[in-house]
């Protein structure tokens, strides 16, 4: 069961404005890193389902945050079907992201509240989600859509809550043209965590930067 409900995960969201998207074959790799962005200021983490038994790696890692990251709330992405939600859902995911609709996932999840982040590439898309339960929908690949979209979206929808994942860097430059052009969030991952990086176990790092990136939202949005 979720530690944490749908409300209870969009405010984390809100109040820590970077989700970090992540996969490692190696649990403790994953727990470190997991740890690492709590100790920079993240309060929502998306472990991608993107390995082969990616679910076991998963179980040990949202068993981990619960001791070590007690306000974390754990979620995993690059779902595409109901079955692999329902299994993450049973494993405690907090939510899920996709890198499409499906519309059989959004059912899986609202059944249990657990907030579902769909994909979506298109105004109608976004549209039909929202109808189905979609809080905060997922503009992706956020470098191919761009910003002008975003903004071209919120104009006609502003009640619209966007997540952006793809081409979104932890520097003020690219930042700022995310949230100037009104999303919700942002989704990081490859730029927050240098394969060098995580070869080398250099935590502070991925702690350093977590918090340069959520500095920065909160000074783009103050």
């Amino acid at each position: 069961m979720a530690k944490f409900d749908k409300l209870q995960v969009l405010a984390k969201i809100a109040e820590a404005p970077m989700v970090p998207v992540f996969y490692h074959k190696d649990a403790e790799v994953a727990k470190a890193v997991v740890k690492a962005c709590y100790d920079g200021g993240v309060r929502a983490f998306e472990f991608t389902n993107r390995g082969d038994f990616a679910h076991e790696i998963f179980a040990e890692v949202i068993k981990f945050a619960a001791k070590e990251c007690p306000e974390m709330a754990i979620g995993v992405g690059s779902i595409v079907e109901p079955a692999a939600a329902s299994l993450y859902i049973q494993q405690g995911a907090c939510f899920v992201v996709g890198p499409l609709f499906n519309p059989e996932v959004a059912k899986v999840c609202n059944r249990r509240l657990v907030p579902y982040t769909p994909g979506c590439g298109t105004v109608s898309e976004i549209g039909f989600a929202q109808e189905l339960g979609c809080d905060l929908c997922k503009v992706f690949p956020g470098d191919v859509l761009g910003p002008k979209f975003v903004k071209g979206l919120l104009a006609p929808m502003p009640w619209s809550k966007l997540m952006v994942t793809g081409g979104v860097e932890p520097t003020e430059e690219n930042l700022k043209g995310w949230f100037a052009a009104g999303v919700y969030c942002v989704g990081m991952g490859s730029k927050l965590f240098p394969k060098d990086k995580v070869a080398a176990g250099d935590w502070q790092y991925v702690t350093d930067k977590c918090r340069e990136a959520l500095d920065t939202i909160a000074k783009l949005k103050a």
